[in-house]
């Protein structure tokens, strides 16, 4: 546990709050916007200042986040920049290409070891300085509301929920990396919103599952549930915890897994109890518990981690064993069912009137280079793209990737997905 990173303790992309991001697209909804799931104007917990970090250094300043009033009101590019938490290296300033500096925007999440940074700053001269806004929802909107004057030159973080968003928006550039023939390419994007400019590359993926506490089943005697049915069943009353998806990024990712594997995601009526309605209805009925975030539900609410809290299950990540295992033990106390997983896949790519797009260009391929790829798991608890790197060992064992996760085409999860919410709402919480 304590090597945990700060995407693991926080749920990953730690959902900023979807009822504050959806407000901030009610008021831009003349600009064609929709709105946010998991993480859109001013995210609500804390995820409203956007911090800029050169990278290998420390944080070079603190501005008002694109989601605040004053990106409201239009004035978001000079809101976030002009405050000094981009000044000097954003697109809006020049710095990027009159000073050898590229700004990676990203989202709060983003940790990487700071000797593969400093190697890549050796070996292209490129002052990598990494601009963080919130979460992957947030993020998007905000390059959307500064699309005509960019934060910054390359985007990473952009995930399979809000891929359709900053395509649609006209928000990035072509560029087709040479490395993403490695493994990037079974990971473009798919459906009505195909990316066939090459305009987002994937970088890494990973598979949000219910994850089991096996020592409180042992102890109990009881067999461990396997499907999202089992997870229905009587003898599970009262056992699962998971994260709202209107307020959790992993929480929405477990419900478009129940609209992938159930169906009856096109209905409009919340009251018609087809597929994925019906079947959250039984989980409310077993006493399924919601809480507003992933690290309630894990930390404090979960048996299997440090809180040892009262439910033996846990909406989290096929990579939370893991962290699971203390020194010297060879079987980890905690498991993921892989029959419960969605996949979540992370995309980079260089933001259209980039300042410095030719260097911004090298920041992607680095994103996906070996030294970059072999990193991620340990450092964004993530899978790495590239299908020659090699997982760490305790990876191997204690935390395989699903073999057939659920998953939707980008497009419809666009379409679809403030509806999907709001029923999920009314049905859950109503």
């Amino acid at each position: 546990m304590q090597n945990r990173s700060s995407r693991h303790r926080s749920g990953r992309r730690a959902a900023a709050g979807l009822a504050a991001t959806t407000a901030l697209l009610t008021v831009l909804a003349g600009c064609g916007s929709d709105a946010a799931g998991g993480q859109t104007p001013g995210p609500a917990a804390g995820a409203d200042s956007s911090a800029a970090t050169t990278a290998g250094g420390g944080s070079t300043g603190a501005g008002s986040s694109a989601g605040s009033s004053s990106a409201a009101t239009g004035s978001a590019a000079t809101g976030s920049a002009a405050t000094g938490s981009a000044a000097t290296g954003s697109a809006a300033t020049g710095g990027a290409a009159t000073g050898g500096t590229v700004t990676l925007v990203t989202h709060d999440s983003f940790n990487m070891d700071k000797k593969v940074l400093a190697k890549f700053q050796t070996d292209t001269g490129i002052t990598l300085k990494i601009l963080a806004q919130g979460d992957a929802g947030a993020m998007v909107n905000k390059l959307v509301l500064t699309k005509d004057a960019p934060l910054g030159d390359v985007v990473f973080g952009i995930d399979n929920t809000f891929a359709s968003r900053a395509l649609d928006a006209g928000v990035l550039q072509p560029y087709a990396p040479p490395a993403a023939h490695n493994g990037a390419d079974k990971y473009s994007i798919g459906g009505g919103s195909s990316d066939d400019q090459n305009r987002l590359t994937a970088v890494d993926y990973g598979d949000v599952c219910v994850n089991v506490d096996h020592t409180w089943f042992a102890n109990k005697k009881l067999a461990e549930p396997k499907t999202y049915e089992d997870l229905a069943k009587p003898e599970y009353k009262d056992l699962l915890v998971v994260p709202s998806p209107a307020t959790s990024s992993p929480g929405l990712a477990f419900l478009l897994g129940t609209i992938a594997h159930f169906g009856g995601g096109d209905s409009t009526d919340a009251g018609d109890g087809s597929g994925w309605q019906q079947y959250w209805t039984a989980l409310k009925t077993n006493g399924v518990k919601v809480t507003a975030g992933w690290e309630d539900a894990y930390s404090v609410d979960f048996s299997g981690s440090s809180g040892k809290g009262a439910r033996p299950l846990v909406l989290s990540y096929a990579s939370s064993p893991p962290f699971e295992v203390k020194p010297g033990e060879t079987k980890a106390p905690t498991g993921a069912l892989l029959d419960t997983c969605f996949r979540q896949v992370e995309y980079t790519g260089v933001l259209a009137g980039a300042a410095n797009p030719e260097r911004a260009k090298k920041v992607v391929d680095f994103l996906l280079s070996k030294e970059f790829q072999a990193a991620m798991p340990d450092q964004m608890y993530v899978y790495p793209v590239d299908d020659d790197v090699a997982l760490p060992k305790n990876w191997q064992q204690f935390a395989p990737a699903a073999k057939d996760p659920a998953s939707l085409p980008a497009d419809q999860i666009a379409a679809h997905r403030d509806q999907w919410i709001q029923t999920w709402t009314d049905l859950v919480e109503g």
